[in-house]
């Protein structure tokens, strides 16, 4: 049997989201509302994500004053610069940013601004590609310094019934691309979008900087509240264990999937029959009441 990330490695798995906002940029809640929140929730881990914009003075907002032996902020934002094809703005979430990353400049691009954060150490994302119609042709010259897209963005489903970034994953996938992906709130405190998906990641210890290589390295799932605890490998197929589940589905490239429904499903073996041909799978586990956990493409 051959456990997939992050069943690869013990220890704990960490609590976090990596795109939400306060009032130093559109949120409706000052920086220090937002943590108080999130480790009242149970959270282990958080960037604050604020638009790093000159309307809001390119904020680079820091709460690293709330560290503590249960609890570990991340500096980053949520990057922009001019345009995609349907939008006047890129969206890029960058974690793990210097204090010190200087403002977007008059001539840069999107795919330059990735490239500069990729380059200065941060992870970067596509964040909610659905919500501002991102089209593959554009997600395709920012794959070189990117490493994930957003699957969930609880904010745009709630708002805009645009929170599902599955098209942008896949469609990059099926062209060879190895992206990550991610769940998140991109919580504004404006509409219930706090505690509607996050990511569960195994790190070496909780320092900022463990966490940071922990997400380039896909050691983490995202969920919207079902628990994934085992996904392996085995000549049989794929073994996934979880919390009680409705449905759990392995789908690869196209069409191809290998499935599972019933009550209260806690261990299932997927047969690979069903995914015969495809260079990748990602799994998806959904609880009765509708609510997903999804794990990262796995590339035989």
């Amino acid at each position: 049997m051959t456990p997939l990330p992050p069943f690869d490695r013990t220890g704990p798995l960490l609590k976090g989201n990596i795109h939400t906002h306060s009032t130093r940029s559109d949120g409706a809640l000052p920086p220090e509302e937002v943590v108080r929140r999130y480790k009242a929730g149970g959270y282990d881990f958080l960037c604050m994500t604020d638009h790093f914009l000159a309307q809001f003075d390119f904020p680079l907002t820091d709460i690293s004053t709330f560290a503590d032996s249960s609890f570990t902020p991340l500096h980053g934002a949520e990057l922009h610069a001019p345009r995609t094809e349907m939008s006047d703005l890129w969206h890029l979430v960058a974690v793990g940013l210097p204090r010190d990353f200087a403002p977007t400049r008059s001539d840069e691009d999107g795919p330059a601004l990735a490239r500069r954060a990729y380059e200065a150490g941060a992870f970067v994302g596509m964040a909610h590609p659905a919500w501002y119609e991102l089209s593959l042709d554009d997600a395709e010259t920012l794959v070189e310094h990117c490493h994930a897209v957003e699957i969930y963005n609880h904010g745009c489903h709630l708002m805009h019934d645009k929170g599902d970034g599955a098209y942008m994953l896949d469609g990059l996938a099926d062209k060879g691309h190895r992206m990550l992906t991610y769940a998140c709130d991109d919580a504004h405190f404006k509409s219930p979008d706090f505690g509607g998906g996050w990511i569960h990641l195994r790190a070496a210890d909780r320092s900022p900087e463990a966490i940071l290589e922990a997400l380039k390295g896909g050691s983490y799932y995202s969920t919207q509240g079902p628990q994934i605890n085992m996904v392996a490998l085995t000549d049989e197929g794929i073994v996934v264990e979880c919390s009680p589940a409705a449905g759990i589905v392995a789908i690869g490239q196209g069409y191809q999937y290998s499935f599972q429904f019933g009550q209260c499903l806690s261990r299932v073996v997927l047969p690979l029959d069903g995914l015969k041909g495809s260079p990748w799978m990602r799994l998806i586990v959904t609880d009765a009441a509708g609510k997903r956990a999804w794990t990262n493409p796995h590339w035989f």
